[in-house]
């Protein structure tokens, strides 16, 4: 029984894809920090990419990043508005601090350069409605670099709920979180308001919220009522204390369109080992996924659907799936195929539009302390 109803989630087979490597695309990167390291490696396994530019506002960094991942034949640039104007790259990777993310990616769509734009997208709904329209009015291509994307399982997830084996969802929770974690191993930029902008809802709150939105269509986020806090980073036992001013936990209740309700939670740091397991609820059936600490890119165990069939409560569970490439390297080389084919963004700016209007509500319902209405522009 349970193999024929795993048969309904299988795949379709594809074939090999054909590749012109002989056409090679110029790449630059913006920013030269620890993110940017996985990004040049991905890029050095495509044999038609060339790194042609390096820009970072800090002197010297570029070089010594260059140096360090052995990356030759390069011109450095201290901002990315001049390794832009210089007219070199195809398509950039934006590598910088979150609250440069806008600034860059814009100035690059607006000059016709393709833009691979790390998580998150930015910090504010108005910023990732700016992203957005430089995107339409641009001849390039813009993806978001949610690489959990490419992950099997998370496609496995995606797969169980659009079958319609659950009938119609109603009800998500989603989250996930670090005993301790707060990430300053390269510095304190991520906890810095004036550098990240935003804290654990935006480095790791963001995988939590695309894996389930994606899953089930990315609904329209229609209201929120949203929490959040900082005790952990700014409790005097923390080292950073004296420079900490993001969210190092966050919580909200987001009703979506189509009746949906998603109940969320994400840390940094707690008093407890994770906030509960992924859980998507429909009218036949829910799927449970075991927790991780934010759902970058791994499933915390197999995918247990729970259903019934022929009146008996049943429960169907789907093996963890082995990934056979990297998802940072097939989101690297799904991008560089979209540029250089004029295809779809591999993970489109308008999905991730509902995923940081999201984010920006319960940061802007959480200083309000009230229930607020999402409102997002046309573009």
């Amino acid at each position: 029984m349970s193999e024929n109803i795993l048969d309904k989630f299988k795949d379709a087979p594809s074939d090999e894809k054909v590749r012109d490597y002989s056409k090679k695309l110029k790449v630059g990167i913006i920013g030269t920090g620890w993110i940017a390291e996985a990004h040049v490696k991905a890029y050095q396994k495509c044999p038609d990419v060339e790194i042609v530019a390096l820009a970072d506002l800090v002197p010297g960094k570029a070089e010594a990043f260059c140096e360090r991942y052995n990356v030759g034949n390069v011109k450095f640039y201290p901002s990315h508005k001049e390794l832009i104007d210089a007219g070199e790259c195809d398509a950039v990777s934006v590598c910088t601090y979150n609250a440069t993310h806008a600034e860059c990616t814009i100035y690059a769509l607006e000059h016709g350069v393709s833009v691979l734009l790390e998580k998150p997208m930015c910090v504010t709904l108005d910023e990732a409605v700016a992203i957005c329209k430089a995107e339409k009015a641009s001849k390039g291509v813009l993806s978001i670099g949610f690489q959990p994307r490419f992950d099997e399982n998370m496609k496995m997830l995606k797969r169980v709920v659009q079958s319609g084996e659950l009938g119609q969802i109603y009800y998500i929770q989603t989250g996930g979180g670090r005993r301790r974690g707060i990430p300053t191993p390269f510095g304190t930029s991520f906890i810095q308001k004036d550098t990240a902008g935003i804290g654990a809802l935006g480095d790791i709150g963001c995988y939590s919220l695309d894996m389930v939105l994606n899953s089930i269509g990315y609904p329209k986020p229609l209201t929120v009522s949203g929490y959040k806090s900082d005790f952990f980073g700014k409790s005097p036992s923390y080292e950073h204390h004296d420079v900490f001013g993001v969210d190092d936990f966050a919580a909200a209740f987001i009703r979506l369109e189509g009746g949906i309700i998603l109940d969320f939670r994400i840390a940094w740091a707690m008093n407890l080992d994770t906030p509960g397991d992924t859980i998507i609820m429909g009218t036949k059936g829910s799927v449970r996924v075991p927790s991780t600490e934010c759902w970058n890119g791994s499933i915390g165990g197999p995918l247990v659907i729970y259903h019934e069939i022929a009146g008996e409560q049943i429960e169907t569970v789907i093996p963890v799936k082995e990934n056979h490439a990297d998802c940072f390297d097939i989101k690297i080389r799904s991008f560089v195929d979209a540029v250089k084919e004029g295809g779809e963004a591999p993970v489109p700016c308008g999905q991730i539009l509902y995923n940081q209007a999201i984010i920006d509500g319960i940061s802007r319902s959480a200083d309000l302390g009230r229930e607020i209405e999402i409102v997002i522009p046309e573009i």
